[in-house]
Formats: C-alpha cells, sequence, structure tokens
C-alpha cells in the first residue's frame, strides 16, 4: 500500500485559510469602518515606503468586489496547498508573499498595488507546475483541475484591463513556478509496492499461494500445507485371537516426516 501521509485532512486544511480569509476581512472592515488610509499601505514600486505593502498589500482591497473575487479562489487553492502539500504549504505562502511582492515592487507602474491576486497567482502557478512536475496522478489532475478552473486567469499576466496589476498577477505567475522548480523534490510519492523490489520471489508471496500452477484458486492452505510432509504407512498385522488365526486386525498407522 503506498505512502498516503502527504494525503491525510487535517483541520490546517480548512481551518488556516479560512482563518487567514478572516483576517483579510477584519482589515477591509477596519479600512471602510474606521481606517481609510489602510487603503494607502499598498506596494508602491521603486519607492522606499513601498517596500511594506509587500506584506501588507495581500490583506488590503479597494472595494467589497474586489475582495469578494478575490476570496473564494484564495479559500479554495490554500485548502489544495495544505492538503497536498502540508510540509511546505507555510513557505509557499509566506516566501510567495515576499517573492512575488518584491517583483512587483521592482517592475510595477508607479501606483499602489493591493489585494491578494498576486498570492493567488502563487498558488495557481505553483500548484500547476509541482504536479506536472510530481507526475503523480493525483497531483497531475490536480494540475489539470486547476487549469480547468483558473487557466483563463493567464491572460490577465499582460496589460489588457485599465486599474488591475497586472505586474503582481506576472510576479505570482513568476514566483510559483521558481518554487515549484525549488520544491522539485519534496514530491508527495508512494512508497514502492513488494512487488516492485528487487528482492521480491513470487514464491514466497502468501496471496500468490492460493493459485496452483493451472491458475486455479485455492480456498484452504491447509490440505497444502499437510501434504507438504512425506507419508510412510506401515500396516501392523496383529492376530485377534490365537486359537483362530484366520481372525486378523489390521492397524493403520500413519508416519510424517518433515
Amino acid at each position: 500500500m503506498g505512502n498516503q501521509q502527504h494525503f491525510k485532512y487535517s483541520t490546517g486544511v480548512v481551518g488556516y485559510p479560512v482563518f487567514f480569509l478572516m483576517l483579510i476581512w477584519i482589515v477591509f472592515w477596519l479600512q471602510v469602518r474606521f481606517f481609510p488610509v489602510i487603503k494607502t499601505w499598498g506596494i508602491v514600486p521603486e519607492t522606499l515606503i513601498g517596500l511594506r505593502g509587500i506584506l501588507l498589500s495581500p490583506f488590503i482591497h479597494s472595494n467589497i468586489e474586489h475582495i469578494y473575487h478575490n476570496s473564494i479562489p484564495l479559500v479554495v487553492l490554500s485548502m489544495a496547498l495544505f492538503y497536498f502539500y502540508r510540509p511546505i504549504a507555510w513557505k509557499v505562502l509566506f516566501f510567495g508573499i515576499l517573492l512575488s511582492g518584491l517583483i512587483t515592487w521592482t517592475i510595477g507602474r508607479p501606483a499602489n498595488h493591493i489585494g491578494a491576486s498576486g498570492l493567488i497567482y502563487v498558488l495557481v502557478s505553483f500548484i500547476f507546475f509541482k504536479g506536472i512536475f510530481a507526475k503523480h496522478f493525483r497531483l497531475v489532475a490536480l494540475s489539470l483541475m486547476i487549469v480547468f478552473l483558473y487557466g483563463s486567469m493567464i491572460w490577465y499576466v499582460f496589460p489588457i484591463k485599465d486599474g488591475m496589476s497586472w505586474e503582481g498577477h506576472l510576479g505570482g505567475l513568476i514566483t510559483g513556478f521558481v518554487f515549484a522548480v525549488i520544491f522539485r523534490k519534496t514530491v508527495a510519492k508512494p512508497d514502492r509496492y513488494v512487488w516492485q523490489e528487487p528482492s521480491y520471489n513470487e514464491d514466497d508471496d502468501p496471496f500468490l499461494k492460493h493459485f496452483d500452477e493451472n491458475g486455479n484458486f485455492i480456498e484452504s492452505l491447509e490440505k497444502e500445507t499437510e501434504n507438504e510432509f512425506e507419508t510412510e504407512d506401515e500396516i501392523e498385522v496383529q492376530p485377534k485371537d490365537n486359537l483362530n488365526p484366520s481372525n486378523i486386525n489390521y492397524i493403520y498407522k500413519k508416519n510424517l516426516k518433515p
């Protein structure tokens, strides 16, 4: 049986993404209700004060529509990350925010870049390329599902829509690919099956012993176990009555020799 330790469900698979999303919504509520200045704390390229946005921008959104469109894919992709790649999930999230934000700060237009879309592109890119590199059927299937659900997002790494940070999307795409290469060897693969081991011998397989040379299934091996012993039958002849030799008892003895 394959090793499924990477694919075991835990409360963190749902708990961490939901907590992260709640934090984003709390920041948005504080921004709208009390501190509108929060909205200006995004990534401002090539400025020292704009460096703070590398950490803060994923938590800041311009309006309810902006945060709504980012919420669903962020939770879905985060759950997939923690379920399939739990050992490296936090590294991908934390360093993904840093690297994608730094790329945005380097190549971005002079503007205030905010929103979690850059992190979403990190997750989409990482999960897709990681599954392809892994060549594990579950992870490849996950990659194909990502393409089906979010494949159209590839167009938004180009400047095709005004007011959208395509630089942040591009930075996230590049970051996800880089992490998929860096963590290429950290792949959840099943252990080798018994019959794949070089030392495997079919004659010692307890399952195959249930089949004879013609391929017929043997329900019980007890009879076969008895036949593993060589038998020597002895018949002891004893007269029952000395006065009548014709009346004889035959005593059958079975000797087992291993």
